[in-house]
């Protein structure tokens, strides 16, 4: 696929005008601008105020894409520090946990939403004093800014897509995962489609979603760039819809821990299943 190679532009707006940065990527031209906000603390704060004051416009076939912090800030997924035991928090929150005590760094390990995360996606990062839990349903509140968007705009096609940071075992450093996706297939499947020597692919799927979220989350940031907002443009191998996903979308992108490759490792760890 050499040979479709094209240029990949990443644009960073702030106060002060724009920065672009240049790379080669495979195999398309894709644009993401990550959006600089005034900070967003705790407090009686609306999602789609925040959204009317920063997003001034939308193209058609774009992503939007949040960081889940502003979205359970705006929610009120938030616990003071020192009024509850983050431990206890953690433990509250997780479908399964295994024991800080477990490992060297004295972190809680944990399955939420199908999904593995430390600590149940709990962080104290600019949140001001406050524990900010994940959004409770991540997915309506990515069809809602799907809504929004289709009418302030008067698009047809818009994707949303509400991230956060996610470790990968034996690899440092932390990169960018969908809670949530709407307006656009999570996954491209390859499977019975031929390879470039038109061998038949029997297993790839192309999970998108998560992708995009890598790519947004790279150019948002980790720390004070307070960017918790991107837009993604110019993505023509991702396939948009009028809808939200359907259930059975959503259950296709999560693989039971049972039937995962990572089944042998996952299996025999000691999970404690929370009561809910």
């Amino acid at each position: 696929m050499a040979q479709l190679l094209q240029e990949m532009s990443v644009t960073v707006l702030n106060e002060t005008g724009m920065v672009y940065c240049i790379y080669k990527v495979l195999p398309y031209h894709m644009n993401i601008s990550a959006i600089q906000t005034n900070k967003i603390t705790p407090g009686p704060t609306k999602l789609v105020d925040i959204l009317d004051k920063h997003v001034s416009s939308f193209r058609e076939r774009s992503i939007l894409v949040i960081t889940s912090k502003i979205v359970a800030i705006c929610e009120g997924a938030i616990r003071k520090c020192g009024t509850v035991s983050k431990q206890k928090l953690i433990e509250t929150e997780a479908d399964m946990f295994i024991p800080p005590s477990d490992n060297q760094y004295d972190v809680t390990l944990t399955i939420k939403n199908n999904m593995l995360t430390p600590s149940s996606g709990i962080d104290e990062s600019n949140g001001n004093g406050y524990f900010i839990l994940w959004p409770k349903n991540p997915q309506e509140s990515a069809n809602t800014v799907r809504q929004y968007l289709y009418k302030r705009f008067s698009v047809k096609y818009a994707g949303i897509i509400i991230t956060d940071s996610k470790t990968t075992p034996l690899r440092w450093g932390t990169t960018g995962i969908a809670l949530a996706h709407s307006g656009f297939s999570a996954l491209n499947n390859y499977i019975g489609t031929p390879d470039i020597f038109k061998r038949t692919m029997h297993k790839t799927k192309a999970n998108i979603a998560d992708g995009l979220a890598a790519a947004a989350v790279a150019v948002m940031g980790e720390g004070n760039e307070q960017t918790p907002l991107a837009l993604i443009t110019d993505v023509p191998f991702v396939t948009f819809r009028t809808t939200n996903p359907s259930k059975r979308e959503l259950d296709g992108i999560h693989i039971d821990i049972r039937d995962d490759l990572y089944a042998p490792i996952l299996n025999s760890a000691g999970w404690i299943k929370t009561k809910k």
